[in-house]
């Protein structure tokens, strides 16, 4: 085929693969190996790798060489295509994988990769493993199919092992974005007896990581708390978001326990401070309340003539000033409840 011809179809399949073309690829549209050499040495085509072409006038990329070794895996495929379904396809993996997404500092030597299915390679600059990996652990980086920033940091740990140099990548991912700490305790789970730690304890090995690379989750919680306008922001996006089971499981966690006993004591010496110079007056409303209870009085005028003499003072005003809402809701005090709590209130005083 003539070059001019050659180079016409070729701009069609190199437009979707980053300037690039396979060997095979070309052969399906009766491009010859011997056209192919012919473009290159005419300085038209450059060979990036065995059977992978790149159109010299395409701009080069910092991850040509991984993408020319993606295309080499399944030559006669297209790109496009074959990222349709990157989870049962090859999908980059460890170093190589934490070199695409930006994290640590591996140099990976050889292009990683991982597939569903067993695969061999005789050059040295390409590696296989076979994985199957879930489609929510696979996601596209500069058009390649690769292990998420959680997956990638698992599989370094279970190849790489050097927990320091994980931890670096694990630090730089953090600061890329906001990682899915849930999943990737999970993934580190099978990991963590590896390590020295309890088997199937992900969360373990996650904070063994978070210390090596010097992330300190309960400084940053105390750094957010410290900001009342922060923290307040923070906790409403966070509950938000919270089904009521996460809520009820939020609520039985050591920390919601702790604040909640807090609370309550807080609460209670508040009220016992403001009730001291009520409790003469409270005991006269009881001898009167048993003396109803005597002559056969409804338990709920009981109940409301208590609740006037606590009404009636200034007990309520202190109790405001920080917990009046709280206290409120919980003994649901309407303003026609606190009416009649007044008028009783008014009866017993006549009596």
């Amino acid at each position: 085929m003539k070059s001019k011809d050659a180079l016409h179809v070729l701009a069609e399949v190199t437009a979707y693969q980053w300037g690039m073309v396979t060997s095979a690829q070309a052969s399906l549209h009766g491009i010859t190996r011997l056209d192919l050499s012919r473009l290159a040495a005419d300085g038209q085509l450059e060979r990036l790798a065995h059977g992978v072409y790149k159109d010299a006038g395409a701009p080069a990329g910092p991850h040509d060489d991984l993408k020319a070794a993606w295309l080499s895996t399944d030559p006669k495929a297209m790109g496009e295509a074959r990222i349709k379904d990157p989870a049962n396809g090859v999908v980059v993996a460890g170093e190589s994988a934490a070199d695409l997404h930006g994290i640590g500092d591996f140099r990976a030597l050889r292009h990683e990769f991982v597939s569903p299915g067993r695969r061999q390679s005789q050059r040295s600059a390409v590696r296989y493993r076979q994985r199957t990996l879930d489609p929510c652990d696979v996601t596209l980086v500069d058009g390649l199919p690769v292990m998420t920033m959680e997956r990638t940091i698992a599989d370094l740990v279970e190849e790489v092992g050097d927990l320091s140099l994980v931890a670096d990548a694990l630090r730089d991912a953090t600061r890329k974005r906001e990682l899915d700490l849930e999943r990737l305790r999970s993934l580190l789970a099978h990991l963590a007896q590896r390590t020295g730690l309890k088997k199937g304890d992900g969360a373990a090995l996650l904070d063994r990581l978070m210390e090596i690379a010097g992330i300190d989750p309960e400084a940053v919680a105390r750094r957010v708390a410290a900001d009342a306008s922060l923290g307040s922001r923070v906790a409403a996006n966070y509950l938000v978001g919270l089904s009521k089971q996460d809520l009820d499981r939020l609520v039985m966690t050591p920390e919601m326990q702790q604040i909640r006993r807090s609370i309550q004591e807080s609460v209670a010496a508040t009220i016992r401070s403001s009730m001291a110079p009520q409790l003469a007056g409270f005991n006269a409303t009881m001898e009167r309340v048993s003396a109803d209870l005597l002559t056969n009085a409804g338990l709920d005028e009981v109940a409301r003539r208590i609740s006037a003499q606590l009404v009636d003072s200034d007990v309520m005003e202190k109790i405001s000033r920080g917990w009046v809402t709280a206290l409120s809701d919980s003994i649901a005090l309407k303003p026609e409840t606190l009416a009649a709590i007044r008028e009783t209130q008014k009866a017993v005083t006549r009596g």
